[in-house]
C-alpha cells in the first residue's frame, strides 16, 4: 500500500471529501469555492503538460499548446519519471474510460 509522504489527517480529509464528489458539476462547485480559478486552471494545465508528455510530445510544442512554462513542463516531466505515480494512474483510468 501507498505511503504519502506530506499524508496528515486533515488531507486525508479533503482526499475524502473529494471523492464523495459525484459528478462534474459538483467538482466545479467544491473547486470553485475551495481554490482559486488560478489554482484550478494550473492543476488543469499540468494534467494536460502530462498527458502530452506522455504522447511524447516536444517541450516546445507543449509550451505553444498549453501556455506552460519550461520550468512547468519540466517538473510534470519529472514527476512522470520520479513521482508517486499518480499521472500514469489517472492517465490509464482516463484512457479507459474512453474505451
Amino acid at each position: 500500500m501507498y505511503k504519502s509522504r506530506f499524508e496528515n489527517q486533515d488531507i486525508d480529509d479533503l482526499f475524502t471529501a473529494i471523492l464523495k464528489l459525484e459528478n462534474q458539476e459538483e467538482c466545479y462547485r467544491f473547486f470553485e469555492d475551495l481554490c482559486t480559478i488560478k489554482e484550478i486552471q494550473d492543476m488543469a494545465q499540468r494534467l494536460k503538460v502530462a498527458k502530452l508528455l506522455q504522447n511524447k510530445i516536444s517541450y516546445q510544442e507543449i509550451g505553444k499548446e498549453t501556455k506552460a512554462s519550461t520550468a512547468t513542463i519540466s517538473r510534470v516531466n519529472k514527476s512522470l519519471i520520479y513521482g508517486a505515480e499518480g499521472y500514469h494512474l489517472i492517465m490509464k483510468k482516463l484512457k479507459e474510460d474512453e474505451e
